[in-house]
């Protein structure tokens, strides 16, 4: 019976997306462990270290589906081994006794780490396509409304006009940060470990290198200088792009949560036929889908805490803080899968953009928001000190005294003398004073995604070790 919420029958369609699930369900993460246990095989025959037949016999049988994982599950807990039975059944379906040679040389962290990587690499590519189709989404969104006037807001109160398109260029332009830092971090990450049971490959000789840089290659991973089995700044640089990712998009749909407070009323999350805001209430519509990405955004964050934790590995190997990525590393990655499916999914549905209630939120304060405008024109006349100690007494004027900021500069007497009627209109119109924005969204929109392709290809295996001369094995 499901009790993770991530697998509820209930919550788990909102807490988990399929794709991602499936990359770290138990079947992958074990057919991952078979893969690896595969190249090495296939690598070790090539060098003479086992026989061909047994390689290829390792290959025939190493398919998740011939394993029975509540069995294996048993057994783990019978051994306190996570990956022995494995590789007992392992060997166990290997004909003519060749289930001998499984296994041979490595430790359980060579397997479950490099196993681990091939199943990042996985999701790294879904997490590229579903911000590019953000994105996507998002440009067609700025270019529509690069002209489109609203309030910009800070300290949470009203204070110049911006428009919706450069609001939106803006997170365009954290995002494609991001790609840009998954674009460099993938060689450093992408990276395996066969190096045995204290990393020395003291159990490999002299071809250690030669093996590692050869089974890596089959898993199209990079190979690294020295073993990373307490070096775990790889896992944490995978969570830490994740966890940059999903606050970005979490900010994103906290800001559409704002904007569809009753007050405000300026964004929509888009309507669905059949949905429900309350079950009290019939006139709610509540924005759920952003408020869920508002909250996935959290529950990504809070395991990079643990992950951290994780990585105070003491020695050259260490359980008690192993232990930890086993559980925080794909609950990470699953949260921040169905966090970028739902924002996928709520931006392809469209938000309901309220141009009329932008332009009455710009005329809310009677003017008060062009008051930068005004001062900065009279600057030339006053001074700037001058005109802002001036203007900051009549705004404070409008407000006690209930009255537009139109008013209250008609009725001060030094400010009439420096500029009319006609002048003010013009200063006080919030449609001329959005700057440069237009112009920033084209410079966004424009500029491409750099460095990184639509459909990542296969990364070509690198390695960091030093060419050495090759011997005999």
């Amino acid at each position: 019976m499901p009790t993770h919420i991530t697998e509820s029958r209930i919550h788990g369609g909102a807490y988990s997306a399929p794709d991602f699930a499936a990359i770290f369900s138990d079947s992958n993460q074990v057919q991952k462990w078979l893969d690896v246990e595969v190249a090495l095989a296939a690598t070790q025959a090539d060098l003479g270290i086992v026989p061909n037949d047994a390689a290829l016999e390792v290959a025939r049988v190493a398919r998740v589906e011939l394993f029975d994982l509540e069995a294996l599950g048993r057994e783990s807990v019978a051994t306190g081994h996570v990956l022995v039975p494995t590789i007992r059944a392992l060997a166990r379906l290997c004909a003519n006794g060749w289930g001998e040679y499984v296994h041979y040389g490595v430790t359980t962290q060579d397997i479950l780490d490099t196993g681990l990587v091939l199943q990042i690499k996985e999701a790294w590519t879904l997490v590229l396509a579903r911000l590019h189709s953000i994105r996507s989404h998002l440009v067609t969104l700025a270019r529509r409304h690069r002209h489109t006037p609203m309030v910009a807001r800070t300290h949470g109160q009203q204070a110049l006009p911006t428009t919706f398109g450069y609001k939106v260029a803006i997170w365009i332009d954290e995002i494609d940060r991001h790609f840009e830092r998954f674009s460099e971090a993938r060689a450093r990450v992408m990276v395996g470990n066969l190096t045995g049971a204290v990393g020395t490959m003291a159990s490999f000789g002299r071809p250690g290198f030669d093996i590692q840089q050869r089974t890596l290659s089959r898993l199209g991973l990079n190979v690294p200088l020295t073993s990373w089995h307490s070096a775990r700044d790889r896992i944490l640089e995978a969570a830490w792009l994740m966890v940059q990712t999903s606050v970005t998009l979490g900010r994103m749909a906290n800001e559409v949560y704002q904007l569809q407070r009753s007050e405000i009323d300026e964004v929509r999350e888009g309507f669905r036929p059949g949905h429900v805001g309350s079950s009290t209430m019939p006139h709610k519509q509540n924005p759920s889908t952003v408020d869920l990405i508002s909250a996935l955004s959290r529950m990504v964050r809070a395991q990079m805490v643990a992950l951290t934790d994780a990585a105070f590995q003491q020695h050259e190997r260490d359980g008690t803080t192993w232990r930890i990525e086993w559980a925080a590393l794909p609950e990470l990655f699953i949260y921040a899968g169905a966090l970028l499916y739902r924002m996928d999914e709520v931006l392809a549905a469209g938000l309901e953009i309220r141009e009329d209630r932008m332009r009455q939120n710009l005329d809310l304060s009677g003017g008060l928001i062009m008051s930068e405008r005004v001062m900065l024109a009279l600057s030339s006349k006053l001074g700037k000190q001058t005109a802002h100690e001036l203007l900051h007494d009549v705004a404070q004027q409008a407000r006690r005294d209930d009255m537009s900021f139109r008013e209250a500069l008609l009725n001060a007497g030094r400010l009439s003398e420096c500029i009319t009627r006609e002048e003010l209109a013009s200063l006080l119109d919030p449609l001329s004073y959005v700057g440069l924005a237009a112009d920033m969204v084209d410079l966004v929109i424009h500029k491409g995604v750099r460095n990184v392709s639509k459909e990542p290809v296969a990364m070509e295996t690198t390695s960091e070790q030093p060419q050495l001369a090759k011997e005999e094995t």
